[in-house]
């Protein structure tokens, strides 16, 4: 995993990481670490189909789901059957299979090696991070070649599976996408910069002999004969002559419609995957004139051909086409595979997780062995899911709330649905109304007293796009994508009001309240943390800048659990909300949201669900807060006032050097003097008697060109240490 870790303040953690960090790298383990105090137990679902490879030896079809690597008997095309799987930690994006070895470009996470000699239980025996981002495999003898993105092309020793070793490379100028491996050759698509050939009859020493500019963007690559055929996105199918690797040159095209990812090349046909239209089948039985004999309309990201049949991975499912007669394609079976794991509740020992096109429910009874026991198939591009007794309601990018009866959670079913009218992106429950994110829609709310039938009770239009929403109190808390924090009052459900708004900085994407804090996942500017005592004055009191992307916060004791989208989760300590640290992590690739319950982190994204052990904070909560003593506290009365305000100081008899007022600016607006020796019990007549050390009965009566809003009261005494207060002032 490629990933920017949070960093603000905490040296020691920050040290430790990079000591720990250095003992890895020098024992060649990884070149970056893939937890810290959070360790997976379980993972369950798939993701994304975007890879397919067909084993003539076995006579399965391996697919990836996501990061679930399947194998697949298709022995009968109409009824394909997983008969086994296994979790990788990256995202499958091409399958390579050699002898009893599956070979695995993992996205950030490198080369995987998988023995999958007994189909039915496939299993990880080796694995090298590469520097880049692997997006194809090719396996040749005792050498993997890796299509390596920015890093071009990495060349891995897999003579003892178990310990590959990188033995040389070439960096392309572009970015590697694919390899096929012809004779002593690597031929690459390399993206913007075309074509390259390299030359690795020394693997140790590749060096590029020819290169061939394409018309657009080479996506893929497949050798035939003496010809190169390249996916070229909107090139199309470009045919390239390599009789001379040093000599390259296009010989022949065909344009395909749209963006073509994929190219198999079988007798005289070429099956090429456009993505959104479909699969083609090019003649190219004359290489100078290639024509199209036969199309099949499908979403497709790559196919892999044998034996009459075209193995297509469509994003959502392998799709087996049989192509016999190929100017007549139709399909003849079906896997469904699902896509990103969206958002996820749990509630008791069931995960309620939004699929692209459903909810699927999760039997976590035993974390370590989840499974799914539901689904309802609703909706379309789903994204976030809240339980509320018998009923999950979650909403989809096309604005519907949709209302889902899992009283039985084996047999989920809709009995409701509400049109907001714009994107849906978020939702929670509350009494009898659901409240939701609705983009340029603002905050919708929706009366679901009869859930079968859910009605708009009121709306606010936010000044942006309503991305996240939380609800506490008679406040709703909306994070409001480029215009920050806004704080809706909800008391009267059919009559919504802004009371305040705090600009994050950045793109809003989701906030969770506790206690007097607004948690809100800011993007590229991180967590930022606001008070929000008065609602009418939130501030921001901390923050933590991340170099990845936050998009979802939850908080569950002295903890905020982030899921960063390329990163994964981030445990962060709050207990000081002024100066939060990272404590923990655990990389995933392309994060989208994380619930926590019990002593589990449940963390959703394109490569399923994971299930994270957090125990390590959980037991630390139980203890937090005799672990870290207040050294000394204020306390005010009353609070909020509108003339004066009684301020007290227990100093546990460290002698205050001076208190002093701030306005939410940082500016000091004003500062009392404690007494001179401090006041003892009893020297102030008729007020309360004050044990030895306390500043009793100090008023601070605000200057007349002070305005009403939230101030901060600050006490230091002469060791350096300090104590704050809130207060508020109403004019």
């Amino acid at each position: 995993m490629k990933r920017g870790r949070f960093f603000h303040g905490g040296d020691e953690m920050r040290m430790t990481i990079i000591i720990v960090a250095c003992i890895l790298a020098l024992a060649g383990v990884c070149s970056a670490l893939d937890s810290l105090n959070v360790r997976c137990v379980g993972r369950a679902l798939g993701g994304p189909c975007y890879a397919t490879f067909y084993d003539t030896t076995s006579g399965y079809c391996y697919i990836g789901q996501g990061g679930r690597f399947s194998v697949i008997d298709v022995s009968d095309p109409t009824n394909p059957t997983e008969i086994g799987h296994c979790y990788t930690p990256g995202i499958i994006q091409d399958i390579f299979v050699s002898d009893n070895f599956a070979y695995i470009a993992n996205d950030g996470e490198g080369l995987r090696i998988l023995d999958i000699s007994t189909p039915f239980t496939p299993a990880e025996i080796g694995f090298y991070n590469t520097e880049g981002y692997a997006r194809g495999v090719f396996v040749s003898g005792s050498y993997a070649y890796i299509a390596d993105s920015s890093c071009g092309l990495r060349i891995i020793d897999i003579l003892t599976p178990s310990s590959p070793t990188e033995i040389g490379f070439y960096d392309t100028p572009g970015n590697a996408h694919d390899v096929y491996v012809f004779d002593s050759f690597a031929y690459v698509a390399d993206y913007n910069e075309g074509l390259r050939i390299i030359d690795i009859s020394d693997p140790a020493s590749p060096s590029e002999v020819g290169f061939y500019n394409t018309e657009d963007k080479a996506w893929g690559v497949y050798v035939y004969g003496y010809y190169a055929y390249v996916a070229d996105d909107h090139g199309g199918l470009r045919i390239i002559d390599i009789s001379d690797p040093t000599a390259p040159d296009e010989i022949g095209f065909y344009n395909t419609g749209m963006s073509t990812f994929g190219v198999y090349v079988s007798g005289s046909y070429a099956y090429v995957a456009d993505w959104s239209s479909g699969l083609h089948i090019i003649d190219v039985s004359t290489p100078s004139l290639p024509s199209e004999v036969g199309f099949y309309d499908i979403c497709i990201y790559s196919v892999y051909v044998f034996g009459g049949y075209a193995y297509v991975a469509e994003g959502l499912s392998l799709r087996i086409i049989d192509i016999s007669t190929p100017t007549a394609p139709s399909e003849v079976g079906f896997y469904d595979t699902g896509d990103d794991a969206r958002g996820v509740y749990v509630s008791g020992s069931y995960a309620y997780v939004s699929l692209c096109n459903g909810l699927s429910i999760i039997d976590i009874s035993t974390p370590s062995s989840p499974s799914e026991v539901g689904y309802c198939d609703r909706g379309s591009y789903n994204h976030d899911v809240y339980v509320s007794g018998f009923y999950a309601y979650f909403v989809d990018f096309l604005g519907y709330l949709h209302v889902i009866d899992v009283s039985d959670p084996t047999d989920p079913y809709g009995v409701g649905y509400f049109d907001t009218g714009d994107i849906a992106w978020d939702v929670y429950v509350f009494d009898s109304y659901a409240y939701v994110a609705n983009a340029w829609g603002g905050l919708r709310v929706i009366d679901i007293s009869d859930p079968t039938n859910p009605d708009e009770a009121g709306f606010y239009n936010t000044g942006d796009q309503a991305i996240g929403v939380y609800i506490s109190g008679s406040f709703a808390y909306v994070a409001d994508y480029n215009d920050g924090l806004r704080v809706i009052d909800i008391s009267d459900p059919t009559d919504l009001d802004e009371v305040g708004y705090f600009d994050t900085g950045d793109r809003a994407q989701d906030v969770y309240v506790s206690g007097d804090y607004a948690y809100v996942a800011d993007y590229e500017d991180g967590l930022r943390i606001i008070d929000v005592l008065t609602p009418w004055f939130p501030f921001e009191v901390g923050y933590l800048d991340s170099e990845g992307l936050t998009c979802n916060v939850y908080i569950s004791g002295f903890y905020a659990y982030v899921a960063e989208s390329h990163n994964g989760l981030s445990v962060i300590d709050i207990s000081d909300p002024t100066d939060p640290n990272e404590v923990g992590f655990y990389n995933t690739e392309h994060t989208w949201n994380v619930c926590v319950y019990n002593n589990y982190a449940y963390v959703t994204g394109r490569t399923g669900l994971y299930i994270l052990d957090i125990s390590y904070f959980t037991g630390i909560e139980e203890n937090q807060p005799s672990a870290k003593p207040a050294a000394f506290a204020i306390s005010a009365y009353p609070n909020p006032f509108n003339g004066e305000c009684r301020i007290m100081i227990d100093d546990l008899g460290m002698g205050i050097d001076a208190i002093e007022v701030f306005d939410i600016n940082g500016r000091m607006v004003a500062e009392i003097i404690p007494p001179s020796p401090p006041l003892t019990r009893g020297e102030e007549e008729g007020k309360s008697p004050l044990s030895r050390g306390d500043l009793g009965g100090l008023v601070w009566t605000p200057d007349e060109s002070l305005g009403s809003g939230v101030y901060l009261v600050c006490a230091k005494v002469s060791d350096g240490k300090m104590a704050t207060k809130r207060i508020v002032f109403i004019k």
